[in-house]
C-alpha cells in the first residue's frame, strides 16, 4: 500500500537529502530564537499572570467562530500602535499568514514580481493566486523594475505586487529595500514584505528593517513572532482594508483555529521586551561580528547579519560535517535543496543570545578541524 512513499524515501535518502527529527542538544546554533526571548522570565511571567486572571490555554475555535478573544485584539491593537500601522493581524505562524497574503490580495490581472529566494510559504501563496507571478533573480533591484516596466509596456492595467524578504534565512543577505521602495513607488505597485527575520534584531525597538514603511497605503509587512520574539504565530501589518480583507476572504485565517490566547499576551510582552531591553540587540550584533571574524576565514559568507552560511555545496558532504559538529557538542543544521537551490548545501550557522563568545570561538576551533 505505502510502497511508493517508501521508494521516495528510499531514493531521498540515495541523494543524501532524507531528513528525520532530531532532538535538541548541544551549543545553540541553528534556532531562531535570536534575542534568546523563548525562555525568558518575563514571557513566562506574562503567560503566568495571563492564566491568573483567567485567559484560556485554548481558543476553541476560529477567531470569526467562538474563538476571538479579548487577548487576540489586544495584541492587534497593542502591535499596531508599537509598528506604527494602521491595523495589525495575528494568524497561527508566518507560513499561513504568507499563504493567505499571496493567495488572497493580489487579484486576476495583477502581477506579482517576486525574488526567486522567498519562503517556501510564498511559494505556496503563490501556487493558489489568481494573478500572474513572475519570479527574478534573488536582490536584483533592477529585474524588479525591468519586470514591471515590460508589463505595463504590454499593456496590463492590473495592480503590481512585489513580494519579497528584507533578510533571507538562508543566505544570511538583505533586500535592496531602498530600490524596491523607490520601484513600488514608481510603478503603483503594492509591496508584501516578509520581516520573519529581521523582526526584533534591526531597526528602533527591534521593528526590522522595514521600520518606517508600516503605514503607507502601498505597503504589507508580516512580522513572526516565534523567531527573536521567542513565542510563536505571525502579525500582518498594514491598511485596515487588508486587515478587513484577510478576515473575511483569507482561508488560512478564516479556517483555522485562533491561536491560544496566552501565545498572543506572550507576544505582547515580547513586544514591550523588544523596547525595554535594546542591549539584547547590541550583544546580538557584537556576537555576530565577532562570528564573521573568525568563520569568514574558514569558508562563510560575510552577510553583516545573525547568520552566516558556509557554503558546501555538496548534500552528503553537507550533512556529515553537520553531523560531526552536532557530536562534538555544536548544533549546527545542514541545509539542502530543495530549501536551498542544487548545488548551493550549507552549514547555516545561526547566531542567537543562547550561544556566548566562548561557545562562539570553540565552535571556530572545531569547524576549523572537521572541513579538513
Amino acid at each position: 500500500m505505502w510502497q511508493r512513499h517508501h521508494d521516495d524515501l528510499t531514493a531521498l535518502a540515495a541523494r543524501g537529502r532524507a531528513r528525520a527529527l532530531v532532538p535538541r542538544q548541544g551549543r545553540d546554533f541553528a534556532s531562531n530564537d535570536y534575542l534568546a526571548l523563548s525562555a525568558s522570565p518575563r514571557l513566562r511571567d506574562a503567560i503566568g499572570a495571563a492564566l491568573a486572571r483567567g485567559v484560556p490555554a485554548g481558543s476553541g475555535g476560529s477567531r470569526l467562530l467562538r474563538g476571538n478573544d479579548p487577548e487576540h485584539e489586544a495584541l492587534e491593537a497593542e502591535a499596531a500602535t508599537w509598528a506604527g500601522s494602521e491595523a495589525a493581524l495575528f494568524l497561527s505562524s508566518g507560513y499561513s499568514a504568507n499563504v493567505a497574503l499571496l493567495a488572497t490580495l493580489p487579484q486576476t490581472g495583477d502581477l506579482i514580481v517576486h525574488d526567486e529566494l522567498i519562503h517556501a510559504s510564498m511559494h505556496e501563496g503563490l501556487r493558489l493566486t489568481r494573478a500572474t507571478a513572475l519570479a527574478v533573480p534573488h536582490n536584483h533591484a533592477d529585474a524588479f523594475a525591468e519586470a514591471c516596466a515590460q508589463w505595463r509596456a504590454a499593456g496590463h492595467t492590473g495592480r503590481i505586487w512585489l513580494a519579497f524578504e528584507t533578510l533571507y534565512s538562508m543566505d544570511g543577505d538583505c533586500a535592496p529595500l531602498a530600490d524596491l521602495v523607490a520601484i513600488a513607488e514608481r510603478h503603483d505597485a503594492v509591496m508584501l514584505i516578509d520581516e520573519a527575520h529581521a523582526t526584533g534584531v534591526f531597526g528602533p525597538g527591534g521593528r526590522g528593517l522595514a521600520e518606517g514603511l508600516d503605514g503607507r497605503p502601498d505597503t504589507v509587512v508580516l512580522r513572526t513572532c516565534g523567531k527573536a520574539l521567542g513565542v510563536e504565530g505571525a502579525l500582518v501589518f498594514g491598511p485596515a482594508v487588508v486587515r478587513d480583507f484577510l478576515v473575511n476572504r483569507g482561508r488560512p485565517f478564516i479556517f483555522s483555529t485562533a491561536p491560544s490566547p496566552l501565545v498572543a499576551a506572550a507576544v505582547r510582552e515580547a513586544l514591550r521586551i523588544c523596547d525595554d531591553e535594546p542591549d539584547r540587540r547590541a550583544r546580538l550584533a557584537a556576537l555576530a561580528a565577532e562570528a564573521e571574524r573568525l568563520m569568514v576565514p574558514l569558508g562563510a559568507t560575510a552577510t553583516g547579519t545573525q547568520i552566516l552560511p558556509v557554503m558546501l555545496g555538496d548534500d552528503r558532504r553537507t550533512m556529515r560535517v553537520a553531523g560531526a559538529m552536532q557530536a562534538a557538542g555544536f548544533d549546527i543544521r545542514g541545509i539542502r535543496p530543495p530549501t536551498v537551490p542544487p548545488g548551493t548545501a550549507r552549514l547555516r550557522i545561526s547566531l542567537t543570545l543562547n550561544s556566548t563568545p566562548g561557545d562562539l570561538a570553540a565552535l571556530a576551533r572545531v569547524l576549523e578541524e572537521t572541513l579538513v
